[in-house]
């Protein structure tokens, strides 16, 4: 049902038209693509969708092929800096180190353990788990959890080969390599041992994609007698578990984006009644962890911007203030350690790292560290009792390195600095922290780097997400070295949506001041211009998910500014995804976006911004998109659709151009160099569109974390897969579910 040429080669895919409407709140909305869905997803088998996806993709097979040199030169530059035989810092956990390891030319790693004082001679090392034996043979791989014994004898690991995002659950011996009959399918989250080790708990994804349950499998017995220790009966709130930081407690999470509510289980005993914390209540949320007796718990009840109370564990919902909360400080975690406690968060703006004492509130030791902009963070701290803390930290000039923090001395010992083979000089990149004016007035941080040699007025990269209160924060990058040695300043738009200022930040960018993302992208464009970093039409942007929903936004709004667009996964049928709650996140994502359903002006505001709707007959700048088939928060329809839409509509003759991974998700390709070849095709994509024809300046590279964050090995990635210990409170929620 795909109407073109003979040839899709000739001229892109046109879709067919079907009409198609629903109607809400008396207001009929017309969407003649809506047949882009395939009735029987998740399966998609229909034949005219598949044939449409497919032309799309020989489509931009054909526009990109006279680029392949260009694309393997990027992909060569970006190889060329990743080391390719790498290794993490060791870790002691118990009577073991653990650590990961790249050999030369794997796309997967490896997971290594050594007992306690044992020789660093590879005599006493032990593989527990080979990720590229794992992956041999399959087109995606993605190791979604991962844990060890608390007596180090088994491990327990879940993998996706899809990129579906439903994880099946296994466990082994570590000693023999015996893989137990025991085999979960269907998880979506942490793996927590249990009852002296006889039991781990996890959760299942419902046929929706959601969690609503926490159960326990007894080693070595059929999967039916799983017991459910907890059900969620709102549709929009997920569940997941952790341990406490003594792991004596297992900590069982419930919570959409505004709400949540916490129980605790002991863990020798984890069938007994959990002990609720204190009930939801909406718009407030909470986190806890236990230390003697006490629970300390991390809330926004009485700040927007979080307080740290304490409780005794005999009355948890009496709550008691610690830390209050201000409005210039965002008090974004708590871990506790057995003879201190460290919190984090940002200080206008600036990620700050404090070691606080139990016996002596009073007695407070910033962490400090060389730069007046970086981030930094707690890394794999997997011990309860410890007198030193591991630490990430880089800057957009810095790489990435890892320290040692000894908490007597307050001295940071460097463990390691990633190494960039084809090398990096900081010398010659400068960075700037930057206040551009939105129209309101509102002051808008951007971060940005370039070259000390770029000439003023060139190519500008601006990166944005701006949703969900996730920072961007000012970090390093291999892959962006590929643009910034080609003369281009690259810079991140910490816009309202996120949290880089705090939680009122977040909430001036959601729901009904939703839009005050998207014009604040456009004012940093326009500011970044005035200022003489570029000039219109050599801007590029890129954005993914709700970052994707934003460059449908300012390409709706602002086509003029851009020189090239890329949409990775964009979440750009807003209105029609929140007005189905069967979809996986819609019911949990109602509390971000507004519930359209039920409230007409969350319907019609929606609709005044949701990209796909607000397409119309314009001239619009080059576009790259990219999909993926499997994927189950950005559905695939989304994209598949937009385009669809703006090629009847557009009025120009620009670029327009959609990948969709037909065996990938939301993620793209799995493996550390599959993704920095779609990394080398969007800049590719945008060096051509901007008409950048210049190589790299010299060999120097700038190391750093790709976007699937494969090359950083040396702490604690963003799924918190490195910390193979156990997963404390802070981590449970393994698996995100944003869009």
């Amino acid at each position: 049902m795909v109407a073109m040429n003979d040839t899709t080669t000739t001229r892109p895919p046109i879709a067919t038209k079907k009409p198609s409407s629903v109607t809400h709140h008396g207001i009929t909305v017309e969407d003649d693509y809506a047949w882009l869905r395939d009735p029987g997803y998740p399966e998609v088998t229909d034949q005219a969708v598949l044939a449409h996806l497919e032309a799309e993709n020989r489509w931009f097979e054909t526009r990109m092929a006279p680029q392949h040199d260009r694309i393997d030169a990027l992909f060569k530059e970006m190889r060329a800096r990743i080391k390719e035989a790498d290794k993490s810092v060791p870790q002691k956990d118990g009577d073991w180190l653990y650590w990961v390891e790249y050999e030369e030319g794997a796309e997967y790693k490896k997971w290594w353990r050594r007992p306690v004082g044992a020789a660093d001679d590879g005599s006493a090392d032990e593989l527990i788990l080979d990720e590229v034996a794992l992956a041999e043979g399959k087109d995606y791989f993605r190791l979604g959890a991962i844990s060890v014994s608390k007596d180090g004898r088994l491990l327990a690991w879940a993998v996706d080969d899809n990129g579906s995002e439903r994880f099946t659950a296994r466990v082994k011996v570590i000693a023999t390599g015996e893989i137990l009959p025991d085999e979960i399918p269907g998880t979506l989250s942490a793996l927590i041992w249990v009852a002296g080790d006889k039991g781990l708990v996890y959760s299942l994804a419902n046929e929706n994609w959601r969690t609503d349950n926490a159960r326990l499998h007894w080693l070595g017995q059929p999967l039916d007698s799983d017991v459910e220790l907890y059900h969620e009966d709102d549709e929009g709130f997920r569940v997941g578990s952790g341990l406490s930081a003594n792991e004596d407690w297992l900590v069982i999470s419930s919570g959409d984006h505004e709400t949540s509510e916490t129980r605790l289980v002991p863990t020798d005993d984890p069938l007994a009644t959990p002990l609720l914390v204190r009930e939801r209540v909406t718009g407030v949320e909470y986190d806890v962890d236990v230390r003697e007796g006490t629970l300390y718990i991390h809330t926004n009840d009485t700040h927007e911007n979080f307080r740290l109370a304490t409780a005794p564990l005999a009355a948890p919902s009496d709550w008691t203030t610690l830390i209050e909360g201000t409005a210039d400080f965002y008090l974004t975690g708590v871990s506790l350690f057995r003879d201190f406690y460290v919190t984090e968060g940002r200080l206008r703006g600036l990620d700050t790292i404090e070691v606080r004492y139990y016996d002596d509130p009073a007695r407070i030791e910033p962490i400090a560290f060389p730069e007046e902009s970086y981030t930094a963070g707690l890394a794999d701290n997997p011990e309860y009792a410890v007198d030193r803390l591991r630490l990430s930290y880089a800057s957009m000039i810095t790489p990435n390195t890892t320290y040692d923090y000894f908490v007597a001395e307050q001295r940071l010992d460097v463990l390691k600095v990633q190494e960039v083979p084809s090398g990096y000089d900081a010398s010659l990149y400068a960075t700037e922290r930057l206040e551009i004016a939105a129209r309101d007035g509102t002051l808008v941080p951007v971060s940005i780097m370039y070259r000390k040699d770029r000439k003023p007025g060139g190519p500008l990269h601006l990166y944005g997400y701006g949703a969900y209160g996730i920072s961007i924060d000012p970090g390093f990058s291999t892959t962006r070295l590929s643009l910034v040695d080609r003369g281009f300043a690259y810079a991140i738009a910490h816009i309202r949506g996120g949290d880089d200022l705090g939680r009122a930040w977040y909430k001036a960018g959601k729901r009904e001041a939703r839009t005050n993302t998207f014009t604040d992208f456009v004012d940093v464009a326009r500011g970044l211009v005035e200022r003489g970093y570029t000039r219109p039409g050599q801007i590029s942007i890129s954005g993914g998910s709700a970052g994707g929903e934003l460059m449908g936004a300012v390409v709706n709004s602002d086509p003029e500014l851009w020189g090239a667009v890329v949409a990775h996964v964009p979440f750009v049928d807003v209105l029609a995804t929140m007005l189905d709650a069967s979809l996986p996140l819609t019911p949990g994502e109602w509390p971000e976006w507004g519930n359209p359903i039920e409230d007409k002006a969350a319907f019609e505001l929606i609709r005044s911004y949701s990209p796909y709707d607000n397409v119309r007959r314009q001239a619009y700048p080059p576009i790259m998109v990219t999909a993926g088939l499997n994927d189950p928060r950005v559905t695939y329809w989304e994209p598949a659709k937009w385009v669809a839409r703006l090629r009847e509509l557009k009025s120009d003759e620009n670029e327009l151009i959609l990948k969709t991974n037909m065996g990938a998700g939301h993620g793209g390709k799995s493996g550390r160099f599959e993704s920095l070849h779609e990394t080398a095709e969007e800049f590719a994509f945008i060096l051509w569109q901007l008409g950048v024809d210049a190589p790299a300046s010299g060999s120097e590279a700038i190391g750093g974390t790709n976007a699937s964050g494969s090359e950083a090995i040396g702490g604690t990635n963003a799924s918190g897969s490195e910390a193979i210990g156990g997963t404390h409170a802070s981590s449970s929620e393994a698996i995100g579910d944003q869009h």
